[in-house]
C-alpha cells in the first residue's frame, strides 16, 4: 500500500476511458493472500450458519472449487489475469528458484450495495492440500475504510493524516479479504509515506527504512480481517510503560502520557491475573483527529481512540479498559458471525468490569454499570420490546451491512448473560478461571455462542446435572433469541454509595414545590461528584424532558456555568437538555460547543436534537458557518439531518429570541437551496450530489 506524498489517494489508473496499464512484474505485488487449510477452512458448527452471511465461504465455479473474496466497488481490476504460483514441490525446483507462475481467470460480480464479491477460478491440476500463492493487483480510491485528512482537519494543522477503519466490513474497500470473522489469517504489509509521516499498523513486527522511506510490518497471529489496521501522520511516541506507549499528534502527546502514564500496565497486569497471558507483544495507543468515526477501536496492538476522550477521564479510563479486554475476547478468541456479536463485545464488557472492580473498586464499577443499562433501557423505549435487534442472537438478512447491528444490546445485553453465568457458577474467581481456559483453548480462532456454552457446561460438570440451560424462564435459549430486556440483570447494590445521592438530586428536581426543592438542591455540590454519577443525572434530566420551563430556568441558574466549564461528556448532555426544552438564553453555549467541537460523537446528537424540535434554523445558521472544519463524512451527515429535520419543519414551542427570529428570517432560502440541491451560501453541498453510505 502507497502513501502518496500529497497525502491523497492515488489517481485512478483503469476505467472507462482509460486503457487497462500494463500487467507489472511478480515482485511489485502491494498485497499477498496465502491462504492455507486452517485460515480458511470454517469450523464444522460454524459452516452451517456462515452459509448466506459470511463472505468468505467457498463457491463453485466450473469444475473446480473457487474461493470467493470479497472487495468493495473501489476495488478495480487493473488487469484480466492474476498471477499464481505454486510453492515448488521436492526435488522439483531448485532451491531458491522462483515458483512456477501463471495467470488466472476471474470474475467480479454484484455482492451487496457495499461490496462486490471478486471469484478466482483456481487452474484443474491444482492438487488437495498442494500449498500456493494468488497475488492481486488492484487501486484502492476513496473508500468506507479510508479516511483522508488534509492538515486543517488535524489537531496540529501540520500534516496530512490518514486512517484505516475496518469494523466490521469495511476493510474490504481497503484490500481484497474473506471478509468474515471466522476466517483468520496472518499478514505482511509494505508501506511507503513522504518523510516526516508516521505510520503504524496493527502488527506484532515492524521496521523503517529510512534511504528508502518504506516501513514494514506483519502481524504473526491470525487475525480476522476487520483487525487490520493502519494510520499515518504527524504522530510522535512516548512509553508510559514496560511493553505499552502512546502515539498522538506533539500538541496532545502530553497530555496524553500524563494520563495514561503507568496507567495501562496496571490493566494489562490485572487482566494477565484474571485470563491468562497478554499475547500481542506490546500494548500501544493512537489518538486520533475528531473525525475518527467511533470512541475506540481494539486494533491489535494498537489501539485506536478518539483524542477528543481525553478531556473525560473516566470515560477514557474505561474505554481504553474495554478495548484491553478485547485483546483477550474478540481479537484472540472471535465470533465466528457477524450475528453473534455479543461473544465478542458482552465477553469484553464482562472482562472490562471485573479488571476495573480489581483496580478501583466495586462502587465505582456498580456505578458505570447502572449508567450503561440506564442508556439500554432507554433505548429499549425507543425500538420496542419486540425489536429484533435485541436479540442477543440477531438475525442477519442477505445484503444487510453488519455494522448497522451494533447497539446497547451486544453489549449491555451480552454483558448481563455472560454476568449470569458467573453468578449460577457461584463464585466470580471461578468463573474468571473457566473464562482463563476458554481463551487458552479457542485463542487464535472463531466461536459460535455454542462452543462457549458446552464449554461452560463441561467446565462445571454440577451445573449440567443440574440443567442450569433448561431453567424455566431463564433458559439458554431464551437468552440468546428472546427479544426485550436482559432476563435477569446484576446486583449493583455495592455502588449504591455514588447511586443514592443521583438519585435523591433528580428526585429533588421533579418534587414541589419548586422553590423549596430547589433550595434544597442547590446544596448539594455536584463538582464533587465522579463524571459518571453527574453524567447519570444529567441522563435522568433527559428522559424526563420536556421539563417545565421554570425547571429548566432553576436548573440553568444553579448549574449551567459549572457544567459549563466540565468535559464534553457532561457538557453535551447538558446541551442535550436546553435543545430538548428550546431554552433559548443558554443557546450561545449550544453555538459555542459545536463551533469548538468537531467530532462525530458531541456534534450528531446536538443537530439531532436541533433538528427534531423548533430550531432548526438555528441549527442550520452553525453549520453554514463551521462546515469547513468538518470531515466530509460528518458533513454530510448533519446535511442528512438537517434536509429531514427541514423537511418536517414544525411551528415553534414559544416565540424564539430576537437572534433566532434573524436566523428564522436569514436561512429559509438557503434551507430550500440546501434541500434542492440549488446553489447555497458558505459552499454548501447539495444532497442530491452526495453519497451518505458511506
Amino acid at each position: 500500500a502507497v502513501l502518496p506524498a500529497a497525502g491523497r489517494p492515488a489517481p485512478k489508473t483503469a476505467g472507462p476511458g482509460r486503457p487497462p496499464p500494463e500487467p507489472r512484474p511478480p515482485c511489485d505485488v502491494l498485497f499477498r493472500l496465502r491462504p492455507t487449510a486452517a485460515g480458511l477452512e470454517l469450523r464444522p458448527e460454524a459452516r452451517e450458519l456462515a452459509g448466506c452471511l459470511v463472505l468468505g465461504a467457498v463457491r463453485r465455479c466450473g469444475p473446480r472449487p473457487a474461493r470467493s473474496v470479497d472487495a468493495h466497488p473501489a476495488l478495480r481490476p487493473l488487469h484480466s489475469g492474476r498471477a499464481f504460483r505454486r510453492a515448488p514441490a521436492a526435488g522439483r525446483d531448485a532451491p531458491g528458484a522462483e515458483p512456477a507462475c501463471c495467470p488466472l481467470a476471474f470474475r467480479v460480480d454484484p455482492f451487496t450495495d457495499y461490496g462486490s464479491s471478486l471469484t478466482v477460478t483456481l487452474p484443474p491440476e491444482l492438487q488437495e492440500h498442494q500449498p500456493f500463492q494468488v497475488i492481486l493487483r488492484y487501486t484502492s480510491t476513496d473508500a468506507p475504510a479510508i479516511w483522508w485528512l488534509d492538515p486543517e482537519l488535524t489537531y496540529g494543522c501540520a500534516k496530512p493524516f490518514v486512517f484505516t477503519q475496518g469494523h466490521s466490513v469495511c476493510n474490504r474497500s481497503f484490500f481484497p479479504c474473506f471478509d468474515t470473522p471466522a476466517v483468520k489469517c496472518t499478514y505482511s504489509a509494505v508501506v511507503k509515506a513522504p518523510s516526516g509521516v508516521q505510520v503504524l499498523m496493527s502488527a506484532t513486527q515492524s521496521a523503517y527504512m529510512e534511504e528508502e522511506g518504506v516501513f514494514h510490518f506483519h502481524m504473526e497471529h491470525p487475525v480476522p480481517a476487520y483487525l487490520v489496521a493502519l494510520v499515518a501522520g504527524d504522530l510522535k511516541p512516548a512509553d508510559i510503560g514496560p511493553r505499552s506507549r502512546v502515539w498522538a499528534e506533539p500538541c496532545l502527546l502530553p497530555t496524553a502520557t500524563s494520563k495514561l502514564s503507568g496507567a495501562v500496565e496496571q490493566w494489562l497486569s490485572a487482566a494477565e491475573r484474571l485470563y491468562g497471558p497478554y499475547m500481542w507483544g506490546r500494548y500501544d495507543i493512537v489518538f486520533l483527529p475528531p473525525s475518527f468515526p467511533i470512541v475506540a477501536m481494539e486494533n491489535p496492538c494498537l489501539t485506536f481512540i478518539i483524542s477528543s476522550i481525553l478531556e473525560s477521564d473516566e470515560f477514557l479510563v474505561i474505554d481504553v479498559i474495554h478495548e484491553v479486554a478485547h485483546s483477550w475476547f474478540g481479537n484472540a478468541v472471535t465470533n465466528a458471525t457477524w450475528e453473534e456479536m455479543w461473544l465478542s463485545e458482552g465477553l469484553a464488557t464482562y472482562a472490562q468490569r471485573r479488571i476495573t472492580t480489581e483496580t478501583y473498586g466495586a462502587a465505582f464499577t456498580c456505578l458505570e454499570t447502572a449508567f450503561r443499562l440506564d442508556a439500554l433501557h432507554r433505548q429499549m423505549k425507543l425500538l420496542g420490546e419486540d425489536s429484533p435487534v435485541s436479540k442477543l442472537q440477531v438475525k442477519l438478512e442477505p445484503g444487510v451491512n453488519p455494522s448497522h447491528l451494533m447497539n446497547l444490546f451486544t453489549y449491555e445485553k451480552g454483558y448481563c448473560f455472560v454476568y449470569y453465568l458467573s453468578q449460577l457458577c457461584g463464585d466470580p474467581q471461578r468463573f474468571d478461571d473457566f473464562l482463563r481456559a476458554y481463551v487458552e483453548k479457542y485463542k487464535f480462532t472463531s466461536v459460535v455462542a455454542q462452543d462457549l456454552l458446552d464449554s461452560f457446561l463441561s467446565f462445571f460438570p454440577e451445573l449440567k446435572e443440574q440443567s442450569v440451560d433448561c431453567r424455566a424462564g431463564l433458559e439458554f435459549e431464551r437468552w440468546l433469541n428472546a427479544t426485550g430486556p436482559p432476563l435477569a440483570e446484576p446486583d449493583l447494590s455495592q455502588g449504591s454509595s455514588l447511586t443514592r445521592p443521583v438519585e435523591a438530586l433528580f428526585q429533588l428536581w421533579t418534587a414541589e414545590p419548586l422553590d423549596q426543592a430547589a433550595a434544597s438542591a442547590s446544596a448539594i455540590d455536584i463538582s464533587k461528584w465522579r463524571t459518571f454519577q453527574t453524567a447519570l443525572f444529567l441522563d435522568r434530566l433527559l428522559d424526563g424532558s420536556p421539563l417545565p420551563q421554570e425547571v429548566v430556568m432553576s436548573l440553568s441558574k444553579c448549574y449551567s456555568s459549572l457544567l459549563d466549564s466540565m468535559n464534553a461528556e457532561i457538557r453535551i448532555r447538558w446541551l442535550q437538555i436546553v435543545v430538548r426544552n428550546d431554552y433559548y438564553p443558554d443557546l450561545h453555549r449550544v453555538r459555542r460547543f459545536l463551533e469548538s467541537q468537531m467530532s462525530r460523537m458531541y456534534t450528531i446528537p446536538l443537530y439531532e436534537d436541533l433538528c427534531t424540535g423548533a430550531l432548526k434554523s438555528f441549527a442550520l445558521e452553525v453549520f453554514y458557518q463551521t462546515q469547513g472544519r468538518l470531515h466530509p463524512n460528518l458533513r454530510r451527515a448533519i446535511q442528512q439531518i438537517l434536509s429531514q429535520g427541514l423537511g418536517s419543519s414544525t411551528e415553534p414551542a414559544s416565540e424564539p429570541s430576537t437572534e433566532l427570529g434573524r436566523a428564522e428570517a436569514d436561512t429559509d432560502s438557503d434551507a430550500q437551496a440546501l434541500l434542492l440541491g440549488d446553489e447555497a451560501p458558505s459552499s454548501a453541498i447539495s444532497l442530491r450530489d452526495v453519497n451518505v453510505s458511506a
